[in-house]
């Protein structure tokens, strides 16, 4: 494996440690930011990775240097089998730290399992304290299923970080409730930008509530200190601690205030295509090899390393679509969210 000292890095001298890898591209929630219509097409299960598949990829990533593979969809937990994967991967890479990113509608009883495999860390995304927002935004009632998943998350010692996709008209009226659940409980909620993702999905400028102004309007709410968390290195997120309570306020914003210079990861979706930037629409397309050359670990990790070394800053593609157009052609659940 390579070790941290020898870790890959980008033509731009960006070390990547970080690999985001979507076990599905489908989701049970209908978000209107992410389902571009009623009839949007799904990938074949014969175009989806086998989990085997998806560990020899995770095993060229191990070789670069990468020690952080998050899974992520869509919704994981749609696709059967995901607890065993995590619990594959665990055993096959146990020094790999794995995370979760999920709605958490399908977790009842999982954290538990999660915490007994070494799981630490879990993002739940939940964009509304309101029930009937919450239906609202994601077309389905399971409003309660994700409060009492935080609560089994919390109780089973993970690190949760609640993720609110920030949209004015919908949620800004909100912070203070975000705030107070920050106060309450040891847990990160973090604010993210809302940008366009999907060719097709609607988009609406006047929805985007910048970070600097989410920020403005908390500090007149929580006493608030800038931190920086050592445990999440050139992570996107702006930190800040809320001095009177248990957790912390974030900020991640790739639009007002990108964090490109830092950028630290890989994308491989359901698919298998990995891309190097979520602003660029280049791929490349691994399925053929990790299906044709299964467990040759080697050609999978240089074609790995050449794709990194085209890997682009990213804010000058950004900045080319800012103007109402999505900031890639995929959708954020086919690319993993």
């Amino acid at each position: 494996m390579t070790t941290n000292a020898h870790r890959a890095a980008d033509s731009h001298g960006r070390e990547v440690s970080y690999l985001r890898l979507s076990v599905t591209d489908r989701c049970n929630l209908r978000c209107a930011y992410c389902w571009s219509c009623q009839n949007m097409r799904f990938l074949q299960h014969s175009d989806i990775l086998s989990y085997e598949e998806m560990l020899e990829c995770i095993a060229a990533a191990r070789d670069l240097g990468i020690s952080k593979v998050r899974l992520t969809g869509g919704e994981p937990f749609v696709r059967r089998g995901c607890l065993d994967f995590v619990a594959a991967i665990r055993g096959r890479f146990p020094d790999v730290d794995v995370r979760l990113t999920t709605n958490a509608t399908l977790l009842e009883g999982v954290p538990a399992r999660l915490a007994e495999l070494g799981v630490r860390r879990i993002n739940i995304s939940l964009d509304t304290l309101d029930r009937a927002t919450f239906e609202r935004v994601t077309g389905r009632d399971f409003f309660d299923r994700v409060r009492t998943a935080i609560d089994e998350s919390l109780a089973a010692g993970l690190r949760v970080k609640i993720n609110a996709v920030a949209m004015r008209g919908i949620n800004d009226h909100e912070l203070p409730g975000f705030i107070d659940l920050a106060r309450r409980l040891p847990l990160d909620v973090r604010f993210i930008e809302h940008m366009p993702m999907g060719g097709g999905v609607p988009w609406d400028p006047s929805r985007c509530w910048p970070a600097d102004e989410i920020l403005e309007e908390a500090a007149k709410l929580a006493d608030l200190v800038p931190e920086e968390d050592a445990n999440e290195a050139r992570g996107p997120a702006r930190m800040y601690r809320i001095t009177d309570g248990a957790g912390r306020l974030g900020l991640i914003s790739p639009l007002s205030n990108h964090f490109c210079n830092t950028c630290n990861r890989l994308r491989i979706t359901a698919d298998g295509r990995l891309r190097t930037c979520l602003f660029s629409d280049k791929e490349y397309s691994l399925r053929p090899l990790v299906r044709s050359r299964l467990g040759d670990r080697d050609h999978l990790a240089r074609v790995l390393r050449r794709a990194l070394l085209s890997k682009p800053v990213g804010v000058e593609l950004l900045k080319a679509r800012r103007q109402g157009a999505p900031v890639a052609e995929r959708r954020m659940s086919a690319i993993g969210g």
